[in-house]
């Protein structure tokens, strides 16, 4: 081989060697893409009778302000106030009464969704509301759900329960069993109706993981947009308290706080309070987003998930395992922990879970956070609404966009609050709860949180979510300014009661609106929005204006856009004047470019060149012979005798008579497609009035839930009357033993020289046992004083030897060492 040959050859190996690292390059960006929160749909509980939080707005509202969600049982909920009682440890019962409770879960729109009285009353409310707040963040995203479209979005849900159901079950008579038993209560169902109803193609998935459900379903929405199964995604998170069952095993186990409340990192914690709600968000790849000029809340750049794999019970969480999720997380958003500003918590306030999760955040963020000199700050939401479960990592992600967003930092405790944990060193650490709220840190050269969640299956996940820079440059290209002229404005619902809400909320946000945004609201509200039956269109050069046509089509009626006799097809009629139709249909193609692109250019022939924007709209047009509408260099034809002028007399009135023109075809029920009726400026805005459904009550009243007399199944074997004394040392010990033979439910008495834990227990047993020997007897130990890896003949020991100390310490009160004997 001559040099020149090996040559040739040296250069073709260089130039594979760089066309293969460029797609490894390429592979690795593809593998960490960001992806952008577009839209996001909310209802959470807001503690007031005025209603629940039900958009990002009112939720903002709601972290600024002070209080909690909580509230007291409601009155549609017999199951709940039949079991409850204020004294902890009483069999078959729940010590407590108050949550965060959604003020209105009955109600549903069944006929905007197309769903039947009879379905929509045995349907779990979760779906209820899954459908509407998927519904409204698709909206707030500008993504029009036509179900003939099957568009590419998957769907992504976090569901632990679906209790609605149970109020149907009765084995000694299921007559109350029919075909939506399944379809209205299994989990899969939940997912899967959202993408039946609005008609989407992408994967669905319902998943549970406990408390990290909602998390969890969001990693594998950020990894299926990354791996191109969805161009849009939806990451959802549901719960509702409607069955007694799981809050008298949570309150059997101690896992709630007598108050209701989760008082994260405080030094009061004693358990989590429940909480429910429902959030959606919506999603695409940020690159995407950009291209199509979607609001971009906020970038998730990075999530992770693991296992606590083998802790030391199933149900409690695992420090070491949190720290590898963290610090995967960040991994995978190529971010520093330096960088953080923020975190999210899970937070539940419990005492083994808040220091656990601290020592994690320190022992991952801790060292880069102290050196660069600005704490970092902490909180969460469980405080204020409760603990969601399933849906507390969707209402924390939200809240955390909503801080991103904004620039600011809510308070994460009260000054009412009291103390901080004292069991966790907080002057030695570089985290900070703030009592008041406060500016993001200017001294962080980016806005960048992160979110943490963990759940009782062991399933840790945690999310990095950056601020978007708004000022940087899109890369769809330079800003124009707004160039003025005409808008077309549309307005839309199912039924006329809908439609008036609407165009009352249209018309406010009009009256609130610079002219400079303008040309995005009408794009938004023309293409970020399906055209329903009641319709309204108007044309103004000014929101002013387009409020008061707006007003005044209102007052003249609606007329409904029936599927007979709706526009399908159009003639296009045009004048001789071939100069002035040339000026016009530039005007008209500079006023909205995108219109022009695409269609089918013949300058030569103006009837043609209209047909091919009109084809652009999705409408059918064919040239016809005769002369235009009276003035007009051009005008379109229907039905027989309607017309109306598309180019005006001159240049100088494009594009007002063509919009004109396609109010009275939107009006007249043709189904036009206004994506390309995009101004230069125009982009989608997020915080527009979204469809107001119209609510009718639908619900199953739940059966009577009681408890079996005083001395309920599963309590103790070992009868109140007969205790020994608490001094009786030799007979306390034989006594535990026997009680924790009876909580094991083991059939023989087990080893003293085993563990609880190798003998069957965990947390939970140990807590029935602990709640047991406290309704005879004061103990004073705390669970770190007795491990669950003690072996039982010590454990008992432990046990006894305190019975007997607390009984000495208080007798001089009187004897009340024995309690309920």
């Amino acid at each position: 081989m001559d040099p020149a040959q090996i040559r040739a050859l040296m250069a073709d190996q260089l130039k594979l060697s760089r066309q293969l690292r460029a797609r490894i390059s390429e592979l690795e960006e593809e593998r960490h893409a960001p992806v952008a929160v577009v839209g996001m749909g909310l209802r959470l509980p807001s503690g007031r009778a005025d209603g629940d939080l039900d958009s990002p707005s009112a939720y903002w509202d709601f972290l600024n302000s002070e209080g909690t969600a909580l509230s007291g049982l409601p009155e549609e909920r017999p199951g709940l106030r039949a079991v409850y009682d204020p004294t902890p440890g009483r069999p078959g019962r729940s010590y407590v009464d108050r949550a965060g409770f959604l003020s209105d879960i009955a109600g549903f729109d069944a006929e905007f969704f197309g769903i039947s009285t009879r379905e929509a009353r045995l349907l779990d409310p979760q779906q209820r509301l899954l459908l509407e707040t998927s519904w409204e963040a698709l909206e707030r995203a500008g993504i029009a759900v036509r179900r003939s479209d099957r568009l590419n979005v998957g769907v992504y849900l976090g569901m632990m329960a679906s209790e609605y159901t149970e109020r149907m079950e009765d084995r000694a008579d299921t007559t109350r069993i029919d075909p939506y038993y399944t379809t209205g209560g299994g989990l899969c169902f939940g997912a899967g109706r959202i993408a039946f109803v609005m008609g989407f193609s992408g994967p669905v998935v319902s998943m549970d993981t406990a408390c990290s459900s909602s998390l969890s379903a969001l990693h594998l929405a950020v990894r299926g947009l990354r791996a191109g199964e969805c161009r849009y995604a939806l990451a959802c998170g549901s719960n509702l308290l409607l069955s007694a069952n799981l809050m008298v095993s949570l309150c059997q186990t101690r896992a709630l706080s007598p108050e209701g409340r989760s008082k994260s990192f405080l030094a009061s914690a004693d358990g989590y309070g429940r909480g429910e709600g429902v959030g959606a968000i919506a999603l695409m790849r940020l690159d995407d987003a950009l291209r199509e000029r979607r609001p971009v809340l906020a970038v998730i750049r990075g999530t992770a998930v693991n296992h606590d794999g083998a802790a030391s019970a199933l149900t409690a969480p695992n420090g070491s395992a949190q720290q590898e999720v963290i610090r995967a997380a960040l991994d995978d958003a190529r971010i520093g922990p330096g960088e953080l500003g923020w975190v999210e918590a899970h937070g539940t306030g419990t005492v083994l879970g808040d220091p656990i999760e601290i020592g994690a955040l320190t022992g991952v963020l801790g060292e880069a956070v102290r050196a660069r000199g600005v704490p970092l700050g902490l909180g969460s939401v469980k405080s204020r609404l409760g603990h969601l479960e399933a849906a507390s990592g969707i209402a924390a992600v939200i809240k955390t966009v909503l801080m991103l967003h904004h620039g600011e930092i809510p308070a994460a405790r009260d000054a009412s609050d009291g103390e901080l944990n004292p069991h966790i060193p907080w002057q030695e650490l570089p985290l900070r709860v703030p009592s008041r709220g406060a500016p993001w840190p200017a001294e962080l050269p980016r806005r960048v949180a992160g979110v943490n969640s963990f759940g009782m299956s062991g399933t840790n996940v945690h999310v990095v979510i950056e601020a978007h820079d708004h000022r940087a440059a899109d890369r769809s290209g330079p800003a124009v300014p707004p160039v003025g002229g005409a808008e077309l404005l549309t307005v839309s619902a199912r039924d006329e009661q809908a439609l008036a809400v609407l165009a009352e909320r249209v018309r406010d946000r009009l009256r609130h609106t610079p002219e400079a945004e303008l040309p995005s609201l009408c794009h938004t509200l023309r293409s970020g929005r399906v055209a329903f039956a009641r319709r309204l269109a108007v044309v103004g050069t000014s929101a002013a204006e387009l409020a008061e046509a707006l007003e005044r089509a209102e007052r003249a009626g609606p007329e409904p856009a029936g599927a007979g006799d709706a526009v399908r097809s159009v003639t296009v009629r045009v004048a001789d004047d071939a100069e002035a139709l040339g000026r016009a249909l530039a005007a008209l193609t500079a006023a909205f470019p995108q219109l022009a692109d695409g269609a089918e250019q013949a300058p030569e022939d103006p009837a043609a060149l209209l047909c091919g924007l009109l084809a652009r709209l999705g409408l059918r047009g064919s040239p016809a012979a005769g002369a235009p509408a009276a003035g007009a260099l051009a005008s379109v034809h229907w039905g027989g005798d309607v017309s109306y002028p598309l180019l005006g007399s001159g240049a100088a009135e494009a594009p007002a008579p063509f919009l004109q023109a396609l109010a009275a075809l939107f009006t007249a029920g043709a189904d036009l497609r206004f994506d390309a009726l995009c101004g230069p400026s125009a982009r989608l805005l997020g915080d527009l009035p979204t469809y107001p459904f119209q609510h009718r009550r639908y619900w199953v009243d739940e059966p009577p839930t009681g408890v079996r007399g005083e001395a309920a199944e599963g309590g103790s074997a070992v009868s109140r009357d007969g205790l020994p004394e608490p001094h009786d040392r030799a007979a306390v010990h034989a006594y535990l033993q026997t009680l924790l033979t009876d909580v094991l439910q083991s059939p023989d008495p087990s080893d003293a020289g085993t563990s609880f834990l190798d003998a069957g227990g965990d947390s939970f047993t140990a807590t029935v046992f602990i709640t047991q020997v406290e309704e005879n007897y004061r103990v004073s130990l705390s669970p770190a004083d007795l491990p669950l890896d003690l072996p039982l003949d010590e454990l008992c020991g432990r046990l006894a030897d305190d019975i007997a100390a607390s009984a000495d310490a208080t007798a001089a009160a009187g004897p009340v060492e024995v309690v309920g004997a």
